[in-house]
């Protein structure tokens, strides 16, 4: 026995006889407990050199088979975190909750130590078995811990450093534990939050699998946090019933266990009905709505999701090494017979399991963020986070800090605690670009960069970290056109363009009368639906839209919270609308052509459109330019708008 160890004995056995442990950083802590557990009630000796205890390999199958769904998740979570401390000399490990190590992520530079400690699968963990040790010492707490080094009861293992977090499941048994180990010398706080991180998604995306074929309220109290780490998940009956919560639910709603809320109503819980829960998300297109805790009035935001299909997919999807099904509803919902649409839904359907990034393209109003998040929510990535970030709504010299993120200190301003970008927000999700066109072309080639190393790094930081996302992204502009003028890299571009998805406009989609009686039904009140009579539906069929499906959605939604019954007609439409469009016949190109009345909205878009031509002296090229839309685009609006050239007949 090696002088060192020899000292650790001494230390152990002193710290335990007089339980004061005078000098030594341990006492009064955790570790002493264990010490004296392990001393006491074991009757382990500190300066034992046995061989590792392992189960025979029937055993361990039996074991991986009894944690499966747990182990399927936790494979992907371990490899990101495996990702993370990569070259730190550092093994991810899941034990069960007797501490067999199930499964293992070995970096290289450990594999000496690992062979040496014991650290293989099948190898019993328990503290009963391996003294203090980060899984065993964990299972025993149920809670976070670290053991450093000299902190390990054996001497043996007083080489290793461990940092472990205890997983929990829905009903807050303990099922395993995930645990870093290594040889580092260093304190294991800044790995221990990484494990704990890790854990806290394993819980929810768990969850989120197991009741997938139920209601989920997903919540927090800040609405950019609804689909990410920090949510809270409750599952619930198709009469409103909980059925079970996970940890972060319980947390922000500052229950203890699940037993004290689960068999209990929504309503109970929160100041609103479970139909007009339902009723606000389908509204709000699935983006969080608020609601109130009933005990302390607190504000929440929350979505619910329908329960997945529970039938066999025609074509299983296999992600994650876990077969999991198709989830069509959520891309079935956004057509109702279009072709155009319909083609879309297909193409995404192909290709959203494969690593291709989407562009979605289309007037303003089209609905590309709702299709992106149907592609989102139908895939195996739908209990990971949805980030959308609206390149052309952020000032340019924030944009880098909200997509990178940054550091404590990275700039004058900067919050002290650093902030993670929209990058590391949607890390294992997907990530919406809106109005990608937009985007500062300084801005451009980093972004370019992230998405060919799969890596970020924030702004102030060095370390990079391991980036997992699916990218949607989206704009109305013609970039092409924005490459020929300098604005938007060629390279990007052929980087973001693995399918180019056209959204169709409203007035040229085939299903607008099904669509409209859709949004009518989803804008009425709860128990009283609007019903639209036939001149009001044709009327409504036969506009231009300018403003496409949001447009439509806000007209409805004005107009049931006007009406005076629950039959509307044409009485309840506003009188510009009544004037932009003759009711009969369908919508046809000659319809478009001069002396057809304009509305107030064509009307305004026309004189400003008229003043651009002016100004640039009827130069086509540099009005399409200047608007960020194609020559054949410009055309076609000076054709819809009944614009002459001053030259010319009207435009075609």
């Amino acid at each position: 026995m090696s002088n060192c160890a020899v000292e650790h004995v001494r230390r152990v056995r002193s710290v335990v006889l007089d339980r004061a442990g005078a000098g030594h950083p341990a006492t009064g802590s955790r570790i002493t407990r264990s010490w004296i557990r392990c001393l006491n009630e074991y009757q382990l000796d500190p300066g034992a050199c046995v061989e590792p205890q392992v189960v025979a390999p029937v055993e361990l199958r039996e074991r991986q088979e009894r944690l499966a769904e747990v182990q399927e998740v936790a494979k992907v979570e371990m490899a990101n975190l495996y990702q993370q401390l990569a070259g730190s000399g550092y093994a991810i490990m899941l034990t069960d909750r007797e501490g067999v190590l199930l499964n293992y992520f070995g970096d290289p530079a450990f594999t000496h130590a690992a062979s040496r400690s014991g650290l293989m699968q099948g190898a019993i963990w328990s503290e009963r078995v391996q003294g203090t040790n980060g899984m065993g010492t964990c299972l025993v707490e149920r809670r976070p811990i670290s053991v450093h080094q000299d902190e390990h009861f054996l001497s043996r293992n007083i080489g290793l450093s461990c940092a472990a977090a205890p997983i929990f499941d829905h009903e807050g048994e303990l099922v395993g534990v995930l645990d870093a180990s290594g040889e580092s010398r260093l304190a294991q706080q800044h790995t221990l939050a990484l494990v704990s991180m890790s854990v806290q998604m394993i819980e929810n995306r768990v969850f989120l699998h197991r009741f997938r074929h139920d209601f989920i309220l997903r919540f927090h109290n800040r609405p950019e946090f609804v689909g990410t780490l920090n949510e809270g998940a409750i599952a619930l009956t198709a009469a409103g019933t909980v059925l079970a919560a996970t940890r972060g639910a319980l947390l922000q709603l500052g229950y203890t266990t699940p037993a004290e809320i689960v068999g209990r109503d929504i309503s109970q819980l929160f100041n609103i009905t479970f139909p007009g829960l339902v009723d606000s998300t389908v509204r709000r297109a699935y983006h969080p709505v608020p609601i109130f805790e009933v005990r302390s009035s607190a504000r929440f935001f929350a979505v619910v999701f329908q329960p997945v299909a529970a039938a066999a997919p025609r074509r299983p999807v296999r992600c994650a090494e876990s077969v999991l099904p198709d989830a069509p509803d959520a891309l079935a919902a956004l057509h109702f017979g279009d072709p155009a649409m319909a083609a879309n839904v297909t193409t995404a359907r192909r290709v959203m399991e494969r690593n291709v990034s989407f562009v979605l393209l289309g007037e303003t109003g089209t609905g590309k963020e709702m299709f992106a998040r149907a592609v989102h929510a139908g895939g195996s990535r739908a209990a990971r986070p949805f980030v959308a970030i609206n390149c052309a709504s952020i000032p340019e010299t924030l944009i880098e800090s909200e997509l990178f993120g940054y550091r404590s200190g990275a700039f004058t301003g900067a919050s002290k605690d650093g902030q993670r970008g929209k990058l590391l927000q949607a890390n294992g999700g997907t990530l919406f670009l809106d109005e990608i066109g937009d985007m500062p072309v300084s801005l451009q080639a980093r972004l370019l960069r992230v998405l060919e190393e799969r890596e970020v790094v924030p702004l102030g930081g060095e370390t990079p970290v391991r980036l997992d996302i699916r990218l949607i992204s989206a704009t109305h502009c013609d970039l092409l056109q924005k490459i020929e003028a300098g604005q938007f890299r060629e390279d990007l571009y052929y980087r973001l363009q693995g399918v180019t998805l056209t959204m169709p406009p409203l007035r040229e989609r085939a299903d607008r009368r099904a669509l409209i009686r859709h949004l009518a039904a989803q804008e009425s009140d709860e128990g009283a639906p609007v019903v639209l009579d036939e001149p009001l539906l044709a009327a409504l069929e036969h506009q231009r839209w300018p403003g496409n499906v949001r447009e439509l959605r806000h007209l409805l939604r004005t107009m049931v919270a006007l009406r005076e019954a629950d039959r509307l007609t044409l009485r309840d439409l506003p009188p510009q609308y009544r004037a932009g469009r003759t009711v009969t016949g369908p919508l046809t190109d000659a319809a478009e052509g001069p002396g057809t009345p304009l509305n107030p909205l064509e009307s305004a878009e026309r004189d400003a459109l008229l003043r651009e031509l002016q100004r640039l002296q009827w130069n086509m090229s540099g009005v399409a330019r200047q608007l960020n839309i194609s020559r054949n685009t410009l055309y076609r609006k000076l054709q819809r708008l009944n614009i002459d050239h001053p030259d010319k007949s009207t435009v075609h």
